[in-house]
């Protein structure tokens, strides 16, 4: 997972609301122990969790991600999209990541080229396909708690998309966890696949897609719930096979580099969380699908490098 060491960096997509427990902007506080999103324009809310042992996982405030292995990319490079505006990263941020160079130098950097990459892949995409103009989301780094239009969320939340204020929200001590209890590989590719899931997130709001989840729905192995994260799952591996076109990476990625992703997910299926905490499986809990579904949707995204192969809400999954 190499950037192009001359590839411009935009760090004003990313928030760092670490320093002195400040704030992000965006809305008022929830209640603590969970965070409520609004789905589409019916004015309800659906509590998206994954309780595993006090720790939620990553997608919508909060839930996982997913994992590849191979694949090209090819074609010309995407233009990145234009900056965001108000509120300003912070100074130490746009101080030091200025480039691929960065990138390849610091975690946070890091995170910060590889959400330029993923937004600039979206923007073309939605542009070319399907005529949308896709509205940036910011990334907030955060620190044990954080206050988000869609409520109140510690760091045992996970990494996580609030639709409503539409920003991705992280702490990067997440990955240590998963590591450490989840028996996940870890690395650089799995850090940029839990944020691939996360703006996949995003591009459903977009679409609109989110308005298929009822927010009175129940959790199971074939509710929208587990099918919005599916389709989350394979957009990050679209986002995957065509990451070289932004050009902020110079070259594809290896299957190293997938595995890593690949391992993360088979860690966080609902499947084998279940079995970890409570030797069991109940697909009628199921909330994200099993390890075996996240990383095949993952795979179907990142071989064929088309989000219209994503569709997780038609038959069986």
């Amino acid at each position: 997972m190499q950037f192009d060491d001359d590839a411009p960096l935009d760090p004003s997509q990313v928030e760092d609301a670490r320093a002195s427990g400040r704030r992000p902007r965006g809305g008022p506080g929830g209640m603590p122990g969970g965070c409520m999103l609004p789905i589409g324009g019916k004015g309800g809310c659906l509590l998206v969790l994954l309780a595993v042992a006090g720790l939620f996982l990553f997608g919508l405030v909060p839930s996982p991600f997913t994992g590849d292995q191979s694949g090209q990319q090819g074609g010309g490079r995407l233009p990145s999209p234009p900056p965001t505006t108000a509120p300003t990263p912070s100074g130490n941020l746009a101080e030091r990541c200025r480039t691929g160079a960065d990138a390849d130098q610091s975690e946070d950097c890091r995170i910060v080229g590889t959400v330029n990459s993923i937004q600039s892949y979206w923007r073309q995409e939605l542009a070319e396909r399907d005529g949308v103009t896709y509205t940036p989301a910011r990334t907030v780094l955060f620190s044990r708690k954080v206050s988000t239009a869609c409520g109140f969320a510690a760091t045992s939340a996970g990494p996580f998309y609030c639709p409503t204020d539409r920003k991705v929200y992280l702490d990067l001590s997440f990955f240590d966890t998963l590591q450490r209890d989840f028996g996940a590989e870890g690395g650089p590719f799995a850090q940029a696949y839990v944020i691939a899931h996360e703006y996949g997130h995003h591009v459903q709001n977009v679409l609109g897609v989110m308005k298929k989840v009822d927010p009175e729905g129940r959790p199971g192995a074939g509710s929208p719930a587990v099918r919005l994260e599916l389709q989350a799952d394979c957009y990050a591996g679209v986002w995957a096979h065509n990451a070289v076109r932004t050009g902020f990476y110079e070259e594809p990625f290896t299957k190293s580099d997938i595995q890593q992703a690949l391992n993360a997910a088979a860690a966080v299926g609902d499947d084998t969380i279940q079995r970890r905490t409570s030797g069991r499986v109940t697909p009628d809990a199921f909330t994200h699908g099993t390890s075996e579904q996240r990383t095949r949707w993952f795979n179907v995204g990142y071989e064929t490098g088309d989000p219209k192969r994503c569709d997780t809400f038609t038959g069986v999954i």
